[in-house]
């Protein structure tokens, strides 16, 4: 069984259904079914995709979805830390409200979940953590691109939360090996979501950027997740896979 926040929006969809098209019963951990709902539709459960409410900004939240899912589905083989939140744009005008809510939301609520779930990994034997990151976590902007669009200027506290997500999965693969859980890292280049892609001179910018010539669609990513996730996989620790189109490359 696999965990995954964050998993009915543009990314996490597609990483949902990724899993399930290779047989994995997928648990999707969110704050409101509605939304599951109209991601995944009434056959979401016949597919392997199954919802429990959870909210990753609170402990007791966690662990209570933690417990319900091990109750419905056993013990968990896989955590996904996929979802995120923050607020403040604007690079010169965040608050400490805002600069603190972000790194929660990036880095924080991953902690957060795995923390809560290494009693059930541990209990299993063994498990695999797959955290999401951020190509900014890696590389800073290029703010050139975001001239003529700058409500699209990625901030600077979720690029700092991001490239903490990847230490985070470093530190956690050397704690966390000699109870053969492995922890790794996704890190997804640009994919931009639909109504960003109505702005098609910001969607220009990006291509001409990446080596590969377009942008990521959310079916790029889901190859990632799924190999992270299988067998395939279990000599592989402490690893951050860019899925980039080459964006850092340069």
């Amino acid at each position: 069984m696999v965990l995954l926040t964050g998993g009915y929006g543009h990314l996490g969809r597609a990483v949902a259904a990724g899993l399930a098209a290779h047989g994995a019963t997928v648990v999707v951990i969110g704050r409101r079914a509605e939304a599951f709902e109209d991601a995944f539709g009434p056959q979401a459960a016949a597919a392997g995709i199954h919802f429990i409410e959870g909210d990753v900004a609170h402990t007791a939240s966690v662990q209570q979805a933690l417990r319900a899912a091990r109750v419905q589905f056993g013990l968990p083989a896989v955590l996904i830390n996929n979802a995120t939140y923050g607020q403040g744009s604007q690079p010169e005008a965040l608050t400490d409200e805002e600069f603190a809510r972000t790194l929660d939301g990036a880095l924080g609520s991953t902690y957060r979940c795995i923390r809560e779930v290494l009693p059930y990994l541990r209990e299993r034997g063994a498990g695999k953590i797959i955290n999401v990151a951020s190509m900014y976590g890696v590389v800073a902007p290029d703010f050139t691109a975001y001239e003529a669009t700058p409500q699209f200027t990625n901030p600077p506290h979720y690029g700092a939360a991001k490239a903490g997500v990847i230490q985070l999965t470093k530190y956690f693969a050397a704690y966390l090996a000699p109870d053969n859980i492995q922890v790794n890292c996704v890190t997804p280049g640009a994919f931009p979501s639909a109504p960003v892609q109505q702005h098609p001179a910001f969607i220009r910018e990006l291509e001409r950027r990446i080596p590969l010539g377009r942008i990521g669609r959310p079916e790029d990513l889901a190859g990632a997740f799924v190999y992270l996730s299988s067998r395939a996989a279990d000599f592989v620790t402490g690893h951050n896979l860019v899925v980039d189109g080459g964006w850092t490359i340069k």
